[in-house]
């Protein structure tokens, strides 16, 4: 069994933190061997030693060699040593976490948390989307005594997972952003969807002086979060937070909104944001919500949320030397998709263009949800409509929508190197590994 007290005495002594890739050495870490599909971290241990690692910690007793042995601490199964390590460093430290999760909108949320309580706070975030098995540890030994708060994310794509990561996490706040169809494949049903969300509501339930931030807007969250201290933010009802969009300049495709403390009616805020779309208003919401609750005055608030510059491939908008291009390409499912066309709808331009890519994990629920988008999409009335990928060419051949369909993001780059779109408004959506950022150089 492992001796997480002794791991942790070690961790203690590696200035350079934790890694898990022996490509990547730090010279002072302690490197953790995991194991893959494809790869095993115990065969590289030696190799993050010589790269300037002072520990290693590996399953594989094989791996260990006779001469240099007290360098390499023997764990019964790395993830789970990675696992324990992390919950004993957090509850040590016992700073204050907030965990997010939901279908849409956390990593943007978690963004805008760290935006607005960086303001008041020494903050410690989830880096990119390290929001799985490995990331979620590997943030949690990233925190420091200086840090006052720790905004962790957690994703999930089957049942269980957000389960394992609050246990290691072990917040004491929480936010579900929202339940809708993602992963399901790997869940079967948007209920499964919603049950493994709802294993962060869980964990709370049972976390003395916890608390969430519950979007009142959401009559699923509503139910899940029954009998939990909440701070409930939206646009009508009992909510401590409320607001709404506001219209901006039709040249102007961010979207502002008006925001208020209940408790304060007399103050009524705006916001001007660098987001693109208006179904964001949740995500702002839920950054005001954990503002106040933190003593972040409503004046900085604002400023957090202005300031915060969205992150590659997530509602940004670019602007080329030829287009205006909203890079939403980071990741998609049927929600979210719908929610980038109905806001893509409402944008003033002369031209627009869509360039839709497959969403990914939909299971037997794929060929009718691309059929649906497609259906929404061609309903627009775009100058062109572009789909890309097998899950979008299948809903095709169920039908006879006139759009331009490609394989994959290559071919259409070869497309737009001929052709060369000019004074477009354009919207790029899709999962992850359909690349449709590679288009922006060529827009």
């Amino acid at each position: 069994m492992t001796d997480v007290g002794a791991l942790y005495r070690v961790f203690l002594s590696c200035p350079g933190g934790v890694v898990t890739d022996s490509r990547r050495p730090v010279p002072g870490a302690m490197f953790v061997a995991l194991k893959g599909e494809s790869f095993d971290g115990n065969l590289f241990a030696g190799k993050a030693l010589e790269g300037g690692c002072s520990y290693a910690v590996v399953d594989d007793p094989g791996v260990i060699p006779s001469d240099d042995s007290a360098r390499y601490l023997l764990v019964d199964d790395g993830l789970d040593a990675l696992r324990l390590l992390a919950r004993e460093h957090r509850r040590k430290l016992g700073t204050r976490l907030i965990g997010v999760t939901g279908t849409n909108g956390k990593t943007t949320t978690k963004e805008l948390l760290r935006a607005v309580l960086s303001r008041h706070f020494r903050v410690l975030a989830t880096e990119g989307n390290l929001n799985n098995d490995i990331g979620v540890p590997l943030t949690l030994l990233r925190l420091r005594p200086e840090h006052e708060v720790g905004i962790v994310e957690m994703g999930a794509s089957h049942p269980g997972d957000i389960r394992r990561l609050v246990e290691v996490a072990e917040p004491d706040f929480g936010i579900i952003t929202n339940v809708g169809e993602a992963h399901l494949q790997g869940f079967g049903s948007i209920e499964g969807v919603a049950r493994t969300k709802g294993e962060l509501y869980d964990f709370l339930r049972l976390r003395k002086g916890s608390q969430i931030f519950l979007n009142a807007d959401d009559s699923r969250l509503c139910m899940m979060a029954a009998g939990l201290d909440a701070v409930a933010y939206g646009t009508s009802g009992n909510v401590r937070i409320w607001g709404e969009s506001m219209e901006s300049a039709s040249s102007d495709p961010c979207f502002s909104f008006a925001w208020r403390d209940c408790n304060c009616p007399d103050a009524l805020y705006k916001v001007h944001t660098c987001l693109v779309g208006a179904y964001n208003l949740p995500n702002v919401l839920a950054a005001c919500a954990v503002g106040i609750r933190f003593g972040v005055s409503p004046e900085d608030i604002c400023a957090g949320i202005e300031s915060y510059v969205p992150i590659q491939g997530r509602s940004r908008l670019v602007k080329t030397e030829r287009n205006r291009v909203v890079a939403d390409a980071y990741n998609a499912n049927p929600t979210s998709m719908e929610a980038a066309l109905c806001n893509f709808a409402r944008m003033e331009a002369p031209h627009k263009m869509a360039v839709l890519g497959d969403m990914k994990e939909l299971g037997e629920a794929s060929g009718r949800d691309h059929r649906r988008i497609l259906e929404l999409a061609f309903g627009l009335g775009l100058d062109r409509l572009i789909v890309v990928g097998p899950e979008f060419a299948s809903a095709l051949s169920a039908g006879d929508i006139p759009v331009e369909n490609y394989p994959d993001a290559a071919a259409v780059g070869e497309l737009f190197r001929k052709t060369r779109p000019e004074g477009f408004l354009i919207l790029l959506k899709g999962s992850h590994s359909m690349t449709l950022e590679s288009l922006l150089p060529l827009l």
